[in-house]
């Protein structure tokens, strides 16, 4: 059976309002939270960019049941991977191990503050193996020390760590991509509903290993308002992950979505309150091969709860 997930925007909320979603759908029934994990929002319109870690702390102790996923953290540029190991690890024994880091090659946006540059995609892809390298390493307990390409690591002990190391999870695009989840990770993330992706990593990795995926949905009463909303807080999606990756800050992405309509992004989110179409959306993602799939409400959070209890999760387990 599929597990779904809710996806706490970080980028939308205040740190409180997250915490009070997370609660509302563990109660709701679903199996996993994921959160979102910038400096930066996307848009103006976001407003919001709280430290995710600072969150997911407090979502170890204030759920009981749902797993947790960073989706997806950078370990690489703006975060020491010595730094993320010990923080993962914390997360991980506060939540009794239902914590999963999710991670990827990262995006400009929030990469750049730190003023350590932008590397080209194939130097992102060597920083964040050789990470995961050294948080492996300090996971398995005792001193370490790290001389690499990109990391250095000095007589170094996460001295708090959880019963099991946290399982990580890569975001994939590509083959290249897909090579280096499969070698390195326990599992992969994508953000399209595609199952050459998905195909791909069980032949690399061999079948079994979790597949997430991320969905956004604008549940609204009303068709009009939901496509507004939709316009309004998503296309900043519109250019796709190679543009996206690249832009510094929201000012740019402000500036590239300029002429994306309504329309536009209403053929990629499934908008108003038609909990069919919404359904059909979602399956897509199984269809094609993901056994987790998280949603995005764009809109109001408690119209979208009301449906995923009432219509929504009732038709996908049919």
């Amino acid at each position: 059976m599929p597990r779904y997930g809710y996806s706490l925007m970080c980028e939308l909320y205040d740190p409180l309002e997250l915490l009070t979603q997370a609660r509302r759908a563990e109660a709701a029934g679903f199996d996993f939270l994921t959160i979102s994990d910038h400096f930066h929002p996307w848009l103006y319109s976001h407003e919001h960019s709280p430290y995710a870690w600072s969150v997911l702390g407090a979502l170890a102790v204030q759920t009981q049941r749902v797993d947790l996923v960073s989706l997806v953290t950078c370990p690489t540029i703006r975060y020491h991977p010595a730094i993320v190991a010990q923080k993962a690890a914390t997360v991980a024994a506060m939540s009794r191990g239902r914590f999963h880091l999710g991670l990827g090659a990262g995006e400009n946006l929030n990469e750049h503050v730190v003023g350590r540059g932008w590397p080209p995609a194939r130097v992102r892809h060597e920083m964040l193996e050789e990470a995961i390298d050294v948080m492996q390493a300090l996971w398995s307990g005792g001193y370490h020390s790290h001389e690499g390409k990109h990391y250095t690591v000095h007589d170094a002990r996460v001295f708090t760590l959880p019963e099991e190391p946290p399982p990580v999870h890569i975001a994939v695009s590509g083959a290249k991509s897909i090579a280096l989840a499969a070698r390195a990770g326990g599992g992969m993330v994508a953000v399209q509903p595609d199952s050459r992706l998905t195909q791909a990593f069980d032949q690399a990795a061999g079948a079994g290993k979790p597949k997430y995926g991320q969905i956004a949905v604008s549940v609204d009463d009303d068709d009009a308002a939901a496509r507004r909303i939709a316009h309004e807080r998503f296309r900043f999606s519109a250019p796709g992950w190679k543009v996206m990756a690249e832009l510094p800050n929201p000012i740019n992405f402000e500036a590239a979505t300029t002429h994306v309509r309504e329309e536009d992004v209403a053929k990629s989110i499934t908008c108003g309150p038609d909990a069919d179409r919404h359904a059909a959306a979602i399956k897509k993602w199984t269809d094609a091969g993901f056994d987790h799939v998280a949603v995005v409400q764009v809109g109001e959070p408690e119209r979208f709860f009301q449906m995923w209890e009432g219509e929504l999760r009732p038709r996908l387990d049919g």
